[in-house]
């Protein structure tokens, strides 16, 4: 099982203005990046819990309901007083989110030391992203987490830099370096590397890291693919799966559960197990993981595949 950490938020999409100026109209979607991928990996036939903050409010309620009904382990979650998460998303012309959020002092944010919990040998890996990796308390109790459980268990990282939540660049470079030195595989997106080094080859981002812990450094392309950095065997790229892109909300986070539902579908869920595995199954899940990402993309929204679908496409 992935124990999967971070933020649990609704996401308000814009369905246009109403028939007065004083009306908006919205759909609102369970989301938040740890909470797809949690989704994403029980969709893809892999056991997920998630480790966040959850709300008592009526959203709140929402969000556990969608988990029991995914089947997400909730043995993680933590109760909190404080609101849910609001993300406010516009969608572009080429189908690219716009995000304003709405949560300081929420739910998500509110995982403090004491709240750390204890593992059974049944949690395989952990998965950390998103702006739970920069915004406190919860920043500080998931770092703890992962430098006591670097050493036994895999450790995935997905940075997905959200600026409108914290905008000092510098603290989110610090604070993706400082996860990076625990982490076994990361999945970045190439405009998340532009924004955290404008100035440096998003090549030589990755072999930096793969001089650490990092076995594996998975880099996104938007439409043209994506391409690994493996320790063991080398750099290569895969293009992208061609369709009618409705939008992009959730691709990412439906590449990264693909990748580590690969994984735990051929046992290769652990430090070691990721350290040996081969070419062929790196190209295997590389194509798992973009096949995913743009099936995701032919919806709207975070709609993650399940695995038959995957399958028939």
């Amino acid at each position: 099982m992935y124990l999967v950490c971070g933020e649990a938020l609704f996401d308000f999409f814009s369905l246009g203005p109403g028939a007065r100026s004083s009306e908006l109209a919205f759909k609102a979607l369970a989301g938040g990046s740890p909470f797809n991928v949690a989704v994403g990996l029980r969709r893809l036939g892999s056991e997920a819990a998630l480790f966040t903050g959850i709300s008592g409010d009526y959203l709140g309620a929402r969000l556990r309901l969608v988990l029991a009904e995914e089947g997400v382990c909730g043995d993680y979650l933590i109760a909190s007083v404080a609101p849910t998460t609001l993300a406010m998303v516009g969608v572009d012309a080429q189908g690219s989110p716009q995000y304003s959020f709405r949560g300081e002092g929420c739910a998500d944010r509110q995982l403090r030391r004491e709240h750390l919990p204890q593992l059974s040998e049944r949690v395989r890996g952990l998965h950390v992203g998103s702006y739970s990796l920069v915004v406190t308390p919860v920043a500080d109790t998931l770092f703890e987490l992962v430098g006591r459980e670097s050493e036994r268990r895999l450790i995935s990282l997905d940075p997905n830099v959200r600026l409108n939540v914290e905008p000092d660049i510098a603290l989110w470079r610090r604070r993706i370096e400082a996860f990076a030195a625990y982490a076994h595989l990361i999945k970045v997106s190439e405009e998340d590397l532009s924004l955290l080094y404008p100035d440096q080859d998003p090549q030589a981002v990755a072999q930096r890291w793969l001089g650490q812990r990092c076995q594996l450094v998975c880099l996104t392309h938007g439409g043209a693919g994506a391409s690994v950095h493996s320790r063991a065997h080398g750099h290569w790229s895969v293009p992208a799966v061609a369709v009618q892109t409705r939008d992009t909300v959730g691709a990412g986070d439906t590449f990264q559960a693909a990748l580590l539902a690969y994984l735990s579908r051929h046992g290769l869920d652990s430090p070691s197990g990721l350290a040996g595995i081969s070419r062929e199954q790196l190209d295997a899940m590389l194509g798992l993981a973009v096949g995913a990402a743009a099936l995701t993309c032919s919806r709207v929204g975070p709609d993650l595949p399940h695995w038959h679908e995957l399958e028939a496409f």
